[in-house]
């Protein structure tokens, strides 16, 4: 199973930082996700950034067992 990590406002919707999921892609990684944590994450969702074992990645990218698919939001802040 692949590993699911959460950042940010994504761990805030989901209410977890972790999970794992069954898939073959990022894709199906990413529908699972949105079953389980509902229209709040799936909003999130749409503005954030998708990596797999700290590579950016495409909804169709192969995953396997053990790999980790991080999902982050955009950040924003800083000093001026």
């Amino acid at each position: 199973m692949a590993v699911l990590r959460l950042f940010a406002s994504a761990r805030e919707a989901a209410g977890t930082g972790r999970d794992t999921v069954d898939a073959a892609t990022v894709g199906d990684v990413l529908a699972e996700a949105c079953a389980r944590y509902g229209e709040d994450f799936a909003a999130v969702l749409s503005g954030c950034r998708v990596w797999v074992n700290g590579e950016p990645a495409e909804r169709g990218d192969a995953v396997a067992e053990h790999d980790e698919v991080a999902v982050l939001p955009p950040v924003s802040g800083g000093c001026r």
